[in-house]
């Protein structure tokens, strides 16, 4: 096996891309091999450009000997092609990075049902409030959440998942060593705690733009599913719904605002044929059967919700700031929350179908998740799919405790 300092060199080397390393590991072997090989043997190879092979005869190992030091010193480490840990999922892909760096515990992704969470940074309150919803209640039932830590979206999904208390999986486009952008420190240090933090970039590397396209065929790679979430015509989120496309993964999306420039994007993937959702369950739908140990029914999510509260309350203030500060923004069960003055019938002759039933269940009150299913009577499948949608739809709040009151 090659030492980890070559696979480093040709991961890094100017000008040579994913495409064309894995071109030469595949004839070479090793990267030891490539770094030995000479100036006649790269000729032999079909496609290889001439300003590729003047880049791999410069043979300076130096740089790969200070990234593997810088890496100690991010606390993060290296994961290559050839390592049994390296996700297969990702690695049948067509450009598959040949290192990752690595921030965290990687799960053994082939085994996970990964779904990735994208769209616009730009985005609504609308946006905001679905994406929360959707990852907090996919991560609630055991699915692994992957997005690219990006302002918008991606921390709105980051967030959700973290407060459903699932694994994470965040691909950035720069060195681990820098937190791109910088108001989500803290969340960074969640997502490390909770899951990964993945780069194919060294430490010390800045987030520059071709970064970020590059980084979207990682974020797609790792996932059985792409979810988008408002993204206008021309937008990272698209680009990374494509690569998902030529992957042979699944594009789901949010449909959005008919008039918003914000949503002209993701709309146009619906009449393309995306498979269309309202809530985490249209997802979960597709991967329940071919994960049943993995992914959470209903009734044991709620379980696993009520076992971590317990646990939480046993534990004392949680020690994660991110978390913590999160929370800190919402209102919580043990202040006094003012609630405006609903009117009910107006509200419920406006309402049908299980919609209504919730919302004559929670009444004028703020009732947990747990009594609201209790008091309408239905299967919590029903009752959680309805709490969402008068979610979306600005009926009903959900204050961060699973507690939820209506809106006027």
């Amino acid at each position: 096996m090659s030492s980890l300092k070559y696979w480093v060199w040709l991961s890094s080397i100017s000008g040579v891309g994913a495409v064309t390393a894995n071109k030469l590991l595949r004839h070479f072997n090793t990267p030891e091999n490539v770094f030995n090989a000479s100036e006649r043997d790269f000729n032999g190879i079909e496609g290889l450009m001439r300003r590729e092979i003047e880049s791999l005869m410069k043979k300076d190992i130096e740089p790969a000997s200070k990234i593997l030091a810088s890496c100690t010193q991010a606390q993060c480490r290296v994961i290559t092609l050839h390592d049994a840990e390296y996700p297969d999922r990702l690695k049948n892909i067509f450009d598959p990075p040949i290192i990752l760096y690595l921030r965290g515990t990687f799960p053994f992704v082939d085994d996970e049902p990964v779904v990735s969470i994208v769209g616009t940074r730009q985005c609504t309150p609308y946006g905001i409030k679905a994406t929360e919803n959707i990852a907090y209640k996919l991560s609630l039932r055991g699915v692994t959440i992957a997005t690219g830590l990006a302002r918008g979206i991606d921390t709105a999904a980051t967030r959700g998942a973290l407060r459903g208390g699932g694994c994470l999986l965040g691909v950035i486009g720069c060195g681990l060593d820098i937190v791109y952008p910088p108001e989500n420190r803290a969340i960074f240090e969640d997502v490390a705690r909770t899951g990964a933090i993945i780069s194919e970039y060294p430490p010390g590397s800045p987030p520059i733009p071709p970064h970020f396209p590059a980084r979207n065929r990682i974020i797609s790679g790792l996932s059985l599913g792409v979810t988008l979430i408002e993204a206008p015509k021309k937008s990272g989120a698209l680009i990374t719904a494509s690569r998902a496309l030529e992957q042979g993964r699944d594009i789901f999306v949010l449909p959005g605002n008919v008039d918003s420039k914000l949503c002209e994007g993701s709309n146009a993937l619906l009449r393309e044929g995306a498979i269309p959702i309202l809530s985490a369950d249209d997802i979960i739908s597709e991967y329940i059967d071919l994960y049943p140990d993995k992914i959470l029914s209903e009734e044991e999510a709620l379980s696993r919700l009520s076992d971590r509260k317990r646990q939480q309350r046993r534990a004392g203030p949680a020690s994660s700031t991110g978390i913590r500060s999160y929370f800190d923004n919402r209102k919580t069960i043990d202040n006094t929350v003012e609630i405006d003055y609903i009117d009910l019938d107006k509200l419920l002759g406006a309402l049908a179908g299980d919609e209504k039933t919730v919302a004559e269940a929670i009444g004028n009150g703020k009732l947990h998740v747990d009594e609201i299913i209790s008091k309408a009577h239905l299967p919590a499948n029903q009752v959680l799919t309805a709490l969402t949608m008068l979610e979306l739809s600005g009926k009903a709040a959900n204050d961060g405790s699973r507690y939820f009151h209506l809106i006027g």
